[in-house]
């Protein structure tokens, strides 16, 4: 495994009645093991396509292909597509800079934008400064029939006829979406054929929010130059001892999700907290935040996700996390920083009335927070699931994105929900097209 995960400051034993129980919590690791067999039955029969992702390398030539052409004579990529459409893309682009302050844009590479939140403001303005004709557009959706990714692609399209670039569109853009089938309509392919843009293929098992490891996020990973063949790889150790049959208590993402819904069962801890000290992982922890409450929030069960970011966090949400409500649980991620970064001098130090910062670096003082936050949540009782990361790259996130869509199926068994469907949301997508129609 590419990073290390403790549970101990989440045990009553250490940090009082805020924590789980040693009974409790191994009541709920007991029961994993179910959904342990489960999953390794499912990637023995392929019934769960999501499983064999990780150990797959036959498709990552032909990502780089499309990835080399979209990037050839571009200036610009812009991803269409809401949700797991677009959440696990932004993920792992962060370790290439993107979104990350004070980073800027990577030189040879094309600038990325990701339009995943409709917003019409926003959107014009994109088309308005964006050089269409050195453009790229990918337009993402699973169904085809996504409103928003829908909305944005007719735009493009006129945008692309107006700037009289008609006859180019089939350069300019690519279509993701599954596979056409007879009698059941596919929006963003009815909208594209016309125009003859090329379509990839989504996999048909591998539904948007666990679709980081498919095309859907490896696209984008390697327009910006990111190692795609390790992205799986590290992947693979997240779920390799599941697949060697490991007692749950050495399976990472079974203890996981054992804590969290014991905690929730047992200790009325409703809320999840997911805390993590680094710039580039500011959008997994939006990532997170769709799979886990999307997968889980069913039949009057779930907790809430919450996402956060040391050490900005500590400043805003800090105070309600240690003096409010006991109803949550906190999984605080950290990074091997100590050392690095800019060094004050003692000069400045001394100015700064902080004698010792003299000598210390950011990555220091990012270090001891991350640890202090964690020690200060414990000591107030509330429990603390601690990750540390010991270098963050390629194989380290492919290793956590799998560790967490594997410990939310776990959850989803051990709650007797369905991980994969989300009803609720459709409901709302049906209702929103409805008034539009009213309108006109």
């Amino acid at each position: 495994m590419h990073f290390e995960q403790s549970i101990d400051l989440a045990l009553s034993d250490h940090i009082g009645s805020g924590g789980v129980t040693r009974e409790n919590y191994a009541g709920a690791l007991v029961q994993t093991a179910e959904a342990l067999d489960w999953l390794n039955a499912r990637h023995a029969d392929g019934g769960l396509p999501l499983l064999r992702l990780p150990g797959t390398t036959d498709d990552l030539d032909a990502v780089q292909e499309i990835a080399r052409r979209l990037k050839d004579g571009a200036t610009d990529v812009v991803i269409l597509g809401t949700g797991g459409s677009s959440l696990g893309g932004q993920a792992l682009l962060q370790l290439a800079g993107h979104a990350v302050p004070g980073a800027g844009q990577p030189s040879g590479r094309p600038r990325m934008h990701f339009m995943d939140n409709l917003d019409p403001q926003s959107f014009a303005e994109l088309l308005a400064r964006l050089p269409l004709a050195t453009s790229r557009f990918v337009a993402i959706s699973k169904s085809g029939g996504t409103g928003e990714t829908l909305m944005q692609t007719a735009s493009v399209i006129a945008a692309l006829q107006k700037a009289g670039l008609t006859a180019r569109i089939p350069e300019l853009m690519l279509g993701l979406s599954e596979p056409a089938r007879a009698g059941k309509p596919n929006g963003l392919r009815s909208l594209l054929a016309p125009f003859n843009v090329p379509f990839i293929e989504h996999d048909t098992g591998v539904g948007g929010r666990f679709s980081v490891l498919t095309n859907v996020g490896l696209l984008p990973a390697a327009i910006a130059g990111l190692d795609i063949a390790k992205i799986r790889a590290g992947a693979l150790t997240a779920l390799q001892p599941i697949l060697d049959g490991q007692a749950p208590d050495q399976v990472p993402a079974a203890v996981g999700a054992a804590l969290s819904i014991a905690l929730a069962e047992t200790s009325g801890k409703s809320i999840t907290v997911l805390m993590a000290y680094a710039d580039r992982l500011g959008l997994f922890s939006r990532w997170y935040v769709q799979l886990w409450a999307e997968s889980l929030g069913k039949a009057g069960k779930g907790t809430t996700p919450i996402a956060a970011i040391g050490p900005v966090d500590q400043h805003s949400q800090l105070q309600l996390f240690i003096a409010g409500p006991p109803d949550k649980m906190f999984t605080v991620i950290t990074l091997d920083v100590a050392g690095t970064g800019p060094k004050i001098s003692a000069d400045l130090a001394q100015l700064a009335g902080e004698p010792d910062f003299a000598g210390r670096t950011i990555g220091d003082l990012v270090a001891a927070q991350g640890r202090a936050t964690a020690e200060t949540l414990a000591k107030n009782g509330r429990p603390v699931r601690a990750i540390h990361i010991e270098r963050l790259d390629e194989a380290a996130l492919g290793a956590l994105l799998m560790h967490f869509m594997l410990e939310t199926i776990i959850a989803a068994r051990l709650l007797g929900v369905d991980a994969f469907d989300q009803p609720a949301v459709e409901e709302g997508k049906v209702l929103a097209k409805r008034y539009l129609a009213e309108k006109s």
